[in-house]
């Protein structure tokens, strides 16, 4: 007999919850591996979820309509049908409380030194596992059992995508007290001291309490503060909320330094001429200044290779790929970033048709989890609204994010062989909002003014 746990998976980086809207199974009725279980809804994306297991579906712990947190046990399979115990109807009262809630008690505790212990990184999850994602609860049972981020990488998961199981780790920590495994011996410098590789490995806590952004308080009494006519208390509802934990942790973890150049987009313009009425005529929508900063974008990526890293403690994170997050302002006043996967490997037309199909689908909730993580660097648009200049948000654990104002013709002073001469020209200014821990003002620079080198230079 063999229960397994379903759990209410994590949808995004800022997503901490998720609502119910339907199970497509009951208690009693049997469910393949893969097989959509139930379908949840949260503030940026709508998807169905499939079963870890295949088995039974002996107990479901919340209801359509009920919103869990991520990491709450949603439901139980027994994988071993002859011995399956059905509990009809919805025992949400024995719905086991997320891991992820006892992380404020951990983050109390003092980070040991890294050179005592060898532990597993609190937030390392995208190496490892076949699905780039350890639980919270693997995580404890690893910091306990002492198990490094090595063995853990080892480890062949069973859960969807080769995702480590509580029943994993556990069956290796059973293997490796038989002597069926043993633990890899930590390297060692001159002197004793641990290498950079052994170095990576903190406490779970030390790394929670690293990026642990002050606590927004979602429902706080203000009408004795301001009990005064004319002023109405409005809690945050939790889309407003996450983004404000978001923000917060951002500027908590990042020093934010900001660029600001200025692109004469002439040469765009004019490539837009040459190419829009066929553009439109073939791909059905209109070809806009986007998809050539996009372009740009990458290839002063391709340049300067840092800017598209990230940093996981004292280690460089440089990606061999760009991934390109496009911010998008939802219909109900969220932002959410869905991602162009491997945007180096695409052209102009690759980078406008997968934008504005991303774009379309982010304004109703339509993205799946995959579209909106793993991004390697962030543009934002805030000149649709009509703004000329912004200091955006790093949007973590990126380094960098660039921000591109309004296009408005001005008077320039251009040189000419006669001499100086004032000339209308489409100007833009473009924001690099950067992490100084990494990016210096000299990279930083250089970075921007190369991305408006390839938009003023740019030729059909």
């Amino acid at each position: 007999m063999a229960v397994v746990d379903i759990v209410m998976p994590k949808m995004g980086e800022s997503i901490m919850d998720g609502r119910i809207l339907k199970w497509f199974k009951q208690p009693g009725d049997k469910i393949d591996r893969d097989e959509t279980l139930f379908e949840i809804s949260t503030d940026k994306v709508d998807t169905e979820v499939p079963s870890a297991e295949g088995g039974i579906l002996v107990e479901v712990l919340y209801a359509e309509g009920d919103t869990a947190n991520v990491g709450d046990v949603v439901a139980r399979i027994e994988t071993d049908a002859a011995n399956a115990n059905v509990k009809a109807g919805v025992t949400k009262a024995d719905a086991p409380k997320a891991e992820v809630k006892e992380e404020p008690k951990q983050v109390e505790k003092a980070p040991e030194p890294v050179k005592e212990k060898e532990q597993v990184p609190a937030a390392d999850t995208k190496s490892g596992s076949g699905s780039g994602f350890y639980s919270p609860l693997v995580l404890n049972i690893a910091s306990k059992e002492g198990v490094s981020m090595d063995e853990l990488s080892g480890i062949t998961g069973t859960g969807v995508g080769g995702r480590v199981r509580k029943q994993d780790i556990l069956a290796y920590v059973e293997d490796r007290k038989s002597g069926k495994v043993t633990k890899p011996a930590p390297k060692a410098t001159q002197g004793g001291t641990t290498t950079p590789s052994t170095a990576k490995a903190v406490t779970v806590e030390k790394k929670q309490a690293e990026y642990k952004a002050p606590e927004i308080h979602k429902s706080v009494d203000l009408t004795n503060l301001y009990n005064m006519p004319g002023v109405d208390v409005v809690p945050m509802d939790t889309l407003q909320s996450k983004m404000a934990e978001h923000m917060v942790m951002s500027i908590h973890t990042s020093p934010h330094v900001a660029a600001i150049a200025e692109c004469d987009m002439s040469a765009v313009d004019r490539a837009r001429k040459v190419l829009g009425d066929e553009f439109q005529k073939r791909e059905g929508f209109k070809l806009s200044y986007m998809p050539f900063i996009c372009e740009a974008v990458v290839k002063a990526l391709k340049d300067f290779p840092l800017v598209n890293a990230s940093i996981d403690g004292t280690n460089i994170l440089v990606k061999s790929f760009i991934n390109l997050g496009i911010a998008v302002a939802m219909d109900n006043g969220g932002l959410i970033v869905p991602v162009i996967k491997n945007a180096d490997s695409k052209n102009l037309t690759g980078i406008a048709r997968e934008m504005t199909d991303l774009a379309k689908r982010a304004r109703v909730k339509k993205l799946t989890l995959d579209e909106i993580q793993d991004g390697t660097f962030t543009i934002t648009n805030y000149g649709v609204f009509g703004n000329i200049i912004g200091t955006p948000i790093i949007n973590q654990p990126q380094v960098a994010i660039l921000g591109t104002g309004a296009i408005k013709k001005r008077a320039v002073v251009v040189e000419t062989s006669e001499g100086d001469a004032i000339v209308i020209k489409p100007m833009m200014y473009l924001t690099l909002s950067f992490d100084h821990r990494l990016i210096d003002g000299a990279l930083g620079g250089k970075f921007v003014m190369k991305v408006v080198e390839y938009l003023e230079n740019y030729t059909v």
